[in-house]
């Protein structure tokens, strides 16, 4: 029995060295790699200079349910998933020089919702849990105290400053996210005429997909929801088994398209490859009936990704010599993936939309245009264990827990996953732990996985970026890039454009060129 047990010590001796043959780097074992990193580090924070600029550009990206543990977890799944180790890769939102945590609880809750939350981040007015466009004193599912609490997003006000405006989302187009840059609420569910209640009809309040048509003029929309632009006579064109929801019989991508011209609307991929930017100065592409598919599951045949509709986006919308504000959201589905305690289908979405972040990048000018990539809330999902180096982050701790039994590195504190039955739980190994439909453990039986109540991050970048510091209420991002790009109600700011000034980093180079030409 000893000699068994000395087997598989040795056993788990060779595991170990092996996989820390793999994913060791020897220069990583010598004291000259990490001094140098740390100055390379150092040189970058030295040198960074506040751009003072006014942006021209706007583009607010919102990874829905992205708390920190999820952006260190597809941080790794990204290296690992193009062969390395992982924890030494870089998002592209690590990149972005200034940072700060927001503060996402809503007004009458203590655990946010993406309604109350966006309407912060958008409206730069904190709100309650479930409504959309008001302030607080708007109490949800009761329409009639809608009425003289709306508030403006930064997409309106952008609008309004002449600029072109979109919405890029994998989730509906009438969900909470982006909703909040168009409508007035007291319900976040109100997507169709068929949602109101009584009361709401009564008092005239109308559904969310008729504000996304009437509202605010949007150049952009992409994302899901048909089937609250349609009336309930009228079949989906790819699931004919379904329909709209519309009582009132109107047909909203119709009327969203009158009195514009140069404008498409598209509902497949291949409607939507033959758009040409160029020709094109309205778009609404609406996919599936609700939310888009998971990455995993898209079928990229049918349904463009959110970084192709990113891309569209910013090609159509940056024609205008006044600048655009774009909204990219992948909410559908970081938050959803979270909620069905299916870590794996959280991390691809959150993976994509770090590769959208980067698309952009590619095609936009940090000089001019003010990033920003956020959260609305977190979840309670955690990520941590006894794992070697270059552990999958989809794997199991290398120890057992006390109960003999292995356990994942991705955990949930609720929802479907908990597994316990006669007191114990099921073991684990990678092989089950990696398909794409496991629910990570949880010690809290619930149907749907809940929010989280810490922080999250605020990565920017570009113009006035700077603003981005410390640890602020989530209501202050909209004021931080409406005072950036000199909108309502800042719009008397005294930022000078960039046209014609030199970029305080642009004027190193400038230096240094000089510097070395005359020493030649």
């Amino acid at each position: 029995m000893a000699s068994k047990h000395k087997l598989i010590f040795t056993g788990l001796l060779i595991f170990i060295s092996v996989q820390w043959t793999l994913c060791i780097q020897e220069e990583e074992l010598h004291a000259d790699y990490w001094n140098n990193k740390g100055k390379q580090s150092l040189h970058t924070a030295l040198n960074i200079q506040p751009n003072l600029h006014k942006a021209k550009n706007l583009i607010l990206f919102l990874g829905d349910g992205m708390g920190v543990p999820t952006v260190t977890a597809a941080r790794i799944l990204k290296g690992q998933l193009a062969g390395q180790s992982g924890e030494e890769t870089s998002l592209v939102m690590d990149t972005f020089p200034h940072l700060a945590l927001s503060k996402t609880y809503n007004v009458d809750q203590q655990m946010p919702d993406s309604a109350g939350t966006a309407t912060a981040y958008l409206c730069g007015v904190k709100a309650n849990y479930g409504t959309l466009g008001v302030t607080a004193a708007t109490r949800r599912h009761n329409c009639h105290t809608t009425y003289g609490n709306e508030v403006t997003s930064i997409l309106h006000r952008a609008k309004q400053a002449g600029k072109s405006v979109g919405i890029v989302t994998t989730t509906r187009v009438q969900h909470a996210s982006p909703a909040a840059s168009y409508a007035h609420s007291a319900n976040r569910g109100w997507y169709a005429d068929s949602y109101l209640t009584p009361e709401a009809i009564q008092n005239g309040c109308t559904d969310i997909a008729y504000q996304l048509v009437n509202n605010t003029e949007i150049d952009v929309i992409l994302g899901g929801g048909r089937q609250y632009m349609f009336p309930k006579t009228m079949q989906d064109p790819e699931y004919p088994k379904e329909t709209g929801d519309r009582d009132d019989g109107q047909n909203l991508a119709l009327e969203w398209l009158k009195n514009k011209k140069r404008a498409k609307y598209v509902w497949n991929k291949a409607e939507f490859d033959a758009v040409k930017s160029a020709k094109t100065d309205f778009l609404m592409g609406l996919f599936e009936p609700k939310d888009c598919r998971y990455e995993l599951e898209r079928n990229p045949a049918t349904d463009p990704s959110l970084t192709e509709m990113t891309e569209k986006a910013i090609k159509i919308l940056r024609k205008n010599p006044k600048g655009f504000f774009l909204f990219v959201e992948d909410k559908g589905r970081i938050d959803h993936g979270h909620h069905g305690g299916t870590a794996k289908k959280a991390l691809h979405e959150a993976v994509e939309f770090d590769r959208a972040i980067g698309r952009a990048a590619e095609l936009t000018n940090e000089l001019e245009t003010l990033s920003v990539v956020t959260a609305d809330h977190s979840h309670v999902f955690s990520f941590g264990g006894y794992s070697a180096r270059g552990n999958s982050v989809l794997g199991v701790s290398r120890e057992l827990a006390d109960d003999n039994k292995h356990f994942t590195t991705a955990l949930y504190g609720n929802g479907p996953g908990y597994q316990i039955v006669n007191g114990t739980r099921p073991d684990v190994n990678e092989t089950i732990s990696s398909q794409n439909d496991y629910h990570q453990q949880a010690p809290v039986p619930l149907d749907s996985e809940t929010h989280g109540i810490e922080d999250v991050a605020i990565f920017a970048k570009g113009p006035m970026s700077h603003l981005f510091h410390g640890v602020q209420e989530q209501s202050y991002i909209a004021h931080a890039m409406a005072y950036a790009a000199c909108l309502e109600p800042y719009e008397n700011c005294t930022l000078p454009n960039l046209a014609g000034a030199v970029h305080p980093s642009l004027l190193l180079l400038l230096m240094g060129l000089l510097l070395t030409l005359c020493s030649v």
